[in-house]
């Protein structure tokens, strides 16, 4: 019979231990959207009231009544404001709730192309949703804020890649291959989230409430214009994925 010895002190020593897992995994471009919206509400809501307020959402928010002013009485916040609207938010429950979808939809977008294209995508389907917005209230002097939009386009872009496919064993959701715009409408997962995501759209232009007291009006139409430029032109952005997941890329399944 084969024997071997073993050092008293190794033998008593219990087996490593792999490091916990964090308990937040986001890519870095989530992360620091996430603390920039943060860092922005928390200057308006502390250091600015009143005047200070009107002065920021004037200057930063989208207002559609800018674009039948002639440029000669107005400034150049026409030039920016389609974007900068994206980094307001009008209360802590407008702020809470975005963040979680954007932790939520953000971080399998973000993982699959990456930050430079995370950004362009951030600033061109705000364009998009304030251009919809635009169009259905022209010449309004309605104030639009809030990432909504440009979440809207993250759910659109997660339609073409991120659902689990119909079968047992799912990759991480950034792996999986991406769907045409005719696969994604023979996704039975896929059409459900655009149902449902379409129908508390429609109940909201309607006036049902989904969150809150329904005090605040919601732009529903800056969300369909950022959620149909996130599905319909995700391709533009996408990337092909690595043939086979890391441990560290593991953790963005989505589930529900």
């Amino acid at each position: 019979m084969n024997e071997h010895s073993v050092e008293p002190q190794a033998a008593m020593e219990p087996p490593a231990t792999p490091p916990p897992a964090p308990i937040f995994n986001l890519p870095g471009p989530v992360l620091t959207a996430l603390a920039l919206l943060g860092l922005i509400y928390a200057v308006q809501s502390l250091l600015l009231s009143g005047g200070g307020l009107d002065w920021l959402f004037f200057n930063f928010g989208f207002i559609p009544l800018r674009y039948i002013t002639p440029l000669s009485e107005q400034g150049p916040q026409l030039f920016w404001t389609p974007i900068t609207y994206s980094l307001l938010h009008g209360s802590i429950e407008h702020i809470v709730f975005n963040g979680l979808w954007l932790m939520a939809f953000g971080t399998p977008v973000a993982r699959r192309i990456g930050t430079s294209r995370f950004i362009v995508f951030w600033v061109l389907s705000a364009i998009a949703s304030a251009a919809l917005h635009a169009v259905l209230n022209w010449g309004a002097a309605t104030l639009l804020i809030g990432a909504s939009g440009v979440v809207s386009g993250l759910m659109g872009a997660a339609c073409r890649f991120a659902f689990p496919p119909e079968r047992r064993i799912a990759p991480p959701a950034h792996l999986n291959t991406r769907l045409s715009i005719r696969d994604a409408f023979r996704s039975r997962t896929v059409v459900a989230f655009i149902l449902f995501w379409f129908v508390g759209n429609l109940l909201i232009a309607v006036g049902v409430p989904l969150i809150g007291d329904g005090s605040q009006a919601i732009a529903w139409d800056a969300h369909i214009g950022g959620f149909i430029f996130g599905f319909a032109l995700f391709g533009l952005f996408d990337r092909e994925p690595p043939e086979k997941p890391t441990i560290s890329e593991t953790s963005d399944i989505l589930q529900s």
